[in-house]
């Protein structure tokens, strides 16, 4: 299977962001959207953030690093599926606005874990 790390969509009109073929197995037991640490978006698989984000974020409660991630993190927060066949998830307005997001989307792969979504540059 092809490695995709890298991909731009237009959202529909219902906010709804397709995700590529090669990734819907990916995403198919469903997906997080999240504040990044700049102004865009975190997509990760619901396994990825169950099993590596979601520990991550449970550290010691008078912590105060940990408590700033868990705000970064949590704030806004989606748990979304894909729907049926055309493997769309919708995004929330208040994360499109968060990332300056308006149609069109940027994807990038950051290993082999997370995409950040973002607008695309200003010209």
């Amino acid at each position: 299977m092809a490695t995709v790390d890298y991909f731009e969509r237009k959202l529909d009109e219902k906010r709804r962001l397709t995700i590529p073929t090669e990734l819907r197995d990916t995403f198919a037991n469903g997906a997080v959207v999240t504040r990044g640490f700049g102004k865009y978006l975190h997509l990760y698989p619901k396994a990825v953030w169950d099993n590596l984000v979601e520990p991550r974020l449970e550290g010691d409660i008078l912590d105060e690093r940990v408590a700033d991630l868990n705000i970064q993190f949590r704030m806004g927060k989606i748990d979304t599926a894909p729907d049926g066949k055309q493997g769309r998830i919708t995004l929330e307005q208040h994360l499109l606005d968060f990332a300056n997001i308006k149609k069109d989307v940027i994807a990038v792969g950051v290993g082999s874990r997370y995409w950040r979504l973002m607008a695309p540059p200003k010209e």
